[in-house]
């Protein structure tokens, strides 16, 4: 994130004249005479004038594109809040289960949690991580989202799962459309190092490669930002997203004991209401007898930062209904978006200003 300051010259210098203005005192009233004019700093009050002069579309750079007219405007969405075990085969069978079960409730968008094939710790990465790219029996988490898509005619937010590229593992997160082709794939970006002492240590560095590349995808049910987990606490990828022109934010996420009772509902009702959008979030259901236990707490937040939908920790499906005429309306009660401070700080997408040269 860039920060520009712009400063005018000590020199510039504007008259004022002060009125008279009443003085307080415990006891008594007074009215101070009419000073002679003084000699002001312009920086001093060019608060006062009008937000248009700060240019707040130079605060995106570049400049944010429109929100776009989404394909459909109210629609079901369904967070699967799974349990997950050592034994891949039933995890999958067992999410699969859990997407039809969403379908047949009406879900048109169907997300699923962070790491739901596999135990979340980093010893098990490397052996249930799927070659996304050969797909077929390699990929059979992958192949079982894309059929399931297919087949239920459903857009899958596929959670994530261990990735192996060449000599390099991922936490992905795999987007299918309705004909069941794969319409994006994020990989986490900031990976989850942690270290509070006498709580929770962990380091996703150990084995995971961190991704490059924010992931935006245009779907059947509007435009979504996609981030995993961690990428939840940084605001500059929401930011960006909300750039994008996104109307939802999908993470699919396991946050802990620790910081789950105290940052998780946080996080997501800041991105939503800082950006004017809905925020999505699935995590694994709690096993207490797990070398990782995941907070739980599923939830659906809407661009007021209002909870519209959660869950508590154990196993269980929950849907919702999202409705994206909201979004003009929230930014037009409350426009940030032109009253931003370009004069003060900017937000860079460095990736798209680089496909622009």
């Amino acid at each position: 994130m860039r920060i520009a300051l712009s400063l005018l010259r000590p020199s510039a210098l504007l008259t004022s004249s002060i009125q008279p203005f009443p003085l307080i005192t415990k006891t008594k009233t007074f009215t101070t005479p009419n000073p002679s004019p003084v000699r002001l700093p312009l920086h001093r009050l060019r608060f006062t004038t009008m937000a248009s002069a700060y240019k707040p579309e130079a605060a995106r750079v570049p400049a944010a594109v429109e929100l776009p007219t989404p394909p459909v405007t109210k629609f079901m969405i369904a967070l699967c809040q799974l349990s997950v075990t050592s034994d891949k085969p039933r995890n999958i069978q067992h999410a699969r289960k859990a997407i039809e079960e969403a379908a047949g409730k009406g879900a048109q968008l169907i997300v699923l949690p962070e790491v739901w094939n596999s135990p979340y710790l980093s010893d098990s990465f490397p052996v249930y991580a799927e070659d996304i790219e050969a797909g077929g029996d390699a990929a059979p988490s992958f192949s079982m989202l894309s059929e399931a898509a297919k087949q239920l005619k459903v857009t899958i937010v596929g959670g994530s799962i261990p990735e192996r590229c060449g000599d390099h593992l991922y936490n992905t997160c795999c987007v299918f459309g309705t004909d069941g082709q794969l319409m994006g794939k994020h990989r986490k970006i900031h990976l989850f190092d942690i270290d509070i002492p006498g709580k929770i240590t962990f380091m996703e560095s150990k084995t995971l490669t961190a991704g490059q590349t924010p992931t935006i995808v245009d779907t059947e049910v509007g435009r979504i930002g996609i981030g995993i987990c961690y990428d939840i606490r940084f605001q500059e990828l929401a930011m960006l997203y909300a750039a994008r022109g996104a109307h939802l934010l999908c993470y699919p996420g396991a946050f802990n004991m620790t910081t789950g009772p105290l940052h998780w509902e946080l996080l997501q009702r800041a991105r939503a209401a800082d950006n004017q959008l809905y925020v999505a979030t699935c995590s694994p259901a709690r096993d207490t007898s797990a070398g990782y236990i995941a907070w739980g707490h599923s939830t659906v937040v809407g661009p007021f930062g209002e909870v519209l939908a959660t869950t508590e920790h154990e196993e269980t499906i929950i849907v919702t209904e999202m409705d994206y005429s909201l979004l003009e309306q929230r930014r037009t009660h409350l426009p940030l978006g032109k009253q931003r401070r370009a004069d003060l700080y900017q937000l860079v997408d460095v990736q798209r200003l680089s496909s622009q040269k």
